[in-house]
């Protein structure tokens, strides 16, 4: 007797549809990483960087960056969630603690994306209270536009408009997290949802 057939399911591919538009290249983007690993390499030169990132939208972002950094480094992850409505993020909950100590040393925060800031404004308060010797931040995506907290980063890939991005680990419910650019949602797909 042999094992039970299996039906092959073909993944589904409706990104094209679903998007409006590339805002973002794959190769601009892989470009503006090793832009921002060479920046992060001569500011932390000859010292210990212990690198925060943000859960889960980072870790595309994160790979690659790490990956051209020829420094000592640490890595810790701190998870934020927020109860949503729709696209709009209500109340903020920690979900993953750090476990490095990072009293005393310098630390680099890494998230995704910069939008009101509360993620970040957050984030930088809880590490602050732990008393590194230095914290600065570093997004790939910064939306000034929608800014609610006053916070600012230190490294920013790019500044975009006020628009729905996904891809490049940035998600729509915790899909196309794996494209390989940056690509504007169509608002008939996030706002079926609202």
């Amino acid at each position: 007797m042999g094992s039970p057939s299996r039906k092959r399911v073909r993944p589904r591919s409706d990104w094209p549809e679903d998007i409006s538009t590339v805002l973002i290249s794959q190769t601009r983007l892989r470009r503006r990483v090793g832009e921002l690993a060479s920046e992060i390499e001569r500011d932390y030169a000859g010292l210990d960087l212990v690198i925060v990132a943000l859960l889960n939208g980072t870790v595309v972002f994160l790979a690659d960056l790490i990956r051209q950094l020829q420094l000592p480094l640490r890595l810790d992850f701190i998870g934020v969630s927020s109860y949503r409505e729709g696209v709009e993020s209500k109340e903020l909950v920690m979900t993953k603690e750090l476990r490095l100590d990072v009293k005393g040393r310098e630390v680099l925060i890494l998230d995704d994306i910069l939008d009101t800031g509360r993620t970040m404004a957050l984030v930088s308060d809880k590490i602050r209270k732990l008393k590194p010797r230095s914290m600065k931040i570093c997004v790939l995506l910064d939306k000034p536009s929608r800014r609610l907290a006053k916070v600012s980063a230190d490294y920013t890939g790019f500044e975009i408009p006020d628009k729905f991005v996904i891809g490049y680990g940035l998600d729509f419910a915790e899909r196309y997290r794996n494209l390989p650019f940056i690509g504007v949602l169509k608002p008939r797909i996030y706002e079926a949802s609202a």
